[in-house]
């Protein structure tokens, strides 16, 4: 009964693609690579601001380059793993996703050429652009802690992260079966997609534990590679208070670097490089994360590996026609998803004013990214801040927002996945308030 539809649907999808496709589908005026939050924000923003110019942009023109079939909405998985909410409402096709006017390739970059302007994807395909926005993503490096990706597959093992779509359910199922033991979370040093999340569902299975009488039969702790609970110190304070007075333990500047699932071991690396090994019943898991390895590959990474932009106009440091933005950009601030809201108007207004008039426009990114912080069910701490580890905040004429509340809480459940489905996947704008870029560029 479902072949039929089925047959429909690809019929449809391909009328679609091949009407939005360019004349030379080996050339586009602007090609995003990646088609994550990035680059749907900006290849939508992008579209946009040439139409409101009146100058709009070929169908066609703008081109989007990503070899998923699915689009995940990552932030989305600590609530899987609280328990809140199916995996499966948390998933799209990604072809459902991009509007017809912009090509999707479904294809993966393998090497930059930027001398050349273009590109060369894993199928062989030389694909050239007037100008890239790179926005792919940021990678996990499961392997990097041993015997964890072999854990993680096993359903006894204890042993789960939030940190994919395959394993953020086994979180909750962890979580939820505890009676009784050590609950251990992790966090390493560096980088991480919002580094709050490791923290974030550790709250929760304190509070699930708290709410149904097994906290004094479970013993949770804190295991970070960080010397702090957050970054920003208003936040780190406050988180630092709540896990004295709620008894979580702190082991600060602890990288976990083994898993021994058959014995429920884990192993952490310190500082003075000795190592400290503990029993966990369960374990939640942070595994490092890093640079793409095709990006740090290629001549338009920095040193480290990500690609080399100004901080404020999230142009490319070396190449006039090169862009970047969220997880992949060596920007100076958290990779979250809400750092995406206040970089995408930005790199979109300075694109097109490059494009429209040869110079920059005065708009300016000034760091702005937001962590909500999960700290029980019906509470969260909204952290906001900007370059230098500066509070940033909405609602400070309103709340303490280093102290936890329902309305935060009831924001980060319900508003903000809907507000992403409906308007910033599918058109990159969202709703909310941007002080770090000019009226005229504001997402509204």
């Amino acid at each position: 009964m479902f072949a039929p539809r089925a047959a429909k649907f690809s019929r449809q999808l391909g009328a679609r693609l091949a009407s939005s496709a360019p004349s030379d589908p080996s050339k586009f005026k602007i090609l995003v690579v990646g088609a994550g939050s990035g680059g749907l924000s900006v290849a939508n923003q992008i579209y946009n601001r040439f139409r409101s110019a009146g100058k709009p942009l070929n169908p066609g023109d703008v081109g989007i380059i990503d070899p998923a079939d699915n689009h995940y909405y990552q932030p989305g998985w600590t609530l899987v793993g609280a328990g809140l909410k199916k995996k499966t409402e948390l998933v799209k096709p990604l072809a459902s996703l991009i509007p017809k006017h912009i090509t999707f390739i479904s294809d993966r970059v393998q090497t930059f050429s930027p001398d050349s302007s273009s590109v060369t994807t894993a199928s062989g395909r030389s694909i050239s652009y007037e100008s890239l926005v790179v926005a792919a993503g940021i990678q996990i490096n499961w392997s990097n802690i041993k015997g964890l990706p072999q854990a993680l597959m096993n359903s006894s093992s204890g042993v789960s992260s939030i940190h994919s779509y395959e394993t953020c359910d086994k979180v909750w199922a962890d979580i939820d079966a505890l009676r009784s033991g050590n609950a251990i979370f992790t966090q390493p040093a560096g980088v991480v997609k919002c580094a709050g999340a490791p923290q974030k569902i550790m709250w929760m299975a304190w509070d699930r534990y708290r709410r149904t009488n097994r906290n004094t039969k479970i013993k949770v702790d804190f295991y970070t590679g960080m010397p702090t609970m957050f970054s920003v110190k208003k936040y780190s304070d406050a988180l630092n208070e709540l896990r004295i007075g709620r008894g979580v333990g702190g082991f600060f500047g602890h990288n976990l670097i083994e898993i021994d699932s058959a014995n429920h071991k884990a192993t952490f690396k310190k500082g003075d490089d000795s190592t400290v090994t503990v029993d966990y019943t369960v374990i939640h898991v942070t595994p490092p994360m890093g640079p793409m390895d095709f990006i740090k590959q290629s001549p338009i990474a920095d040193s480290v590996g990500w690609v080399s932009v100004d901080p404020a106009t999230l142009r490319h440091t070396k190449y006039e026609n090169i862009w970047a933005i969220g997880d992949c950009s060596s920007l100076p601030t958290s990779k979250t998803a809400a750092a995406i809201t206040a970089q995408a108007p930005v790199l979109s207004e300075n694109l097109f004013s490059v494009v429209d008039t040869g110079k920059l426009s005065a708009a300016t990114y000034d760091g702005y990214t937001s962590c909500p912080l999960l700290t029980g069910y019906n509470e969260l701490m909204l952290a906001e801040f900007k370059y230098g580890l500066e509070p940033k905040e909405t609602f400070s004429n309103q709340f303490n927002q280093a102290k936890s509340n329902r309305l935060f809480y009831h924001l980060k459940k319900d508003v903000f996945p809907w507000a992403y489905w409906n308007y910033m996947a599918r058109q990159g704008t969202v709703v909310r308030h941007e002080r770090s870029v000019p009226p005229e560029v504001r997402i509204t």
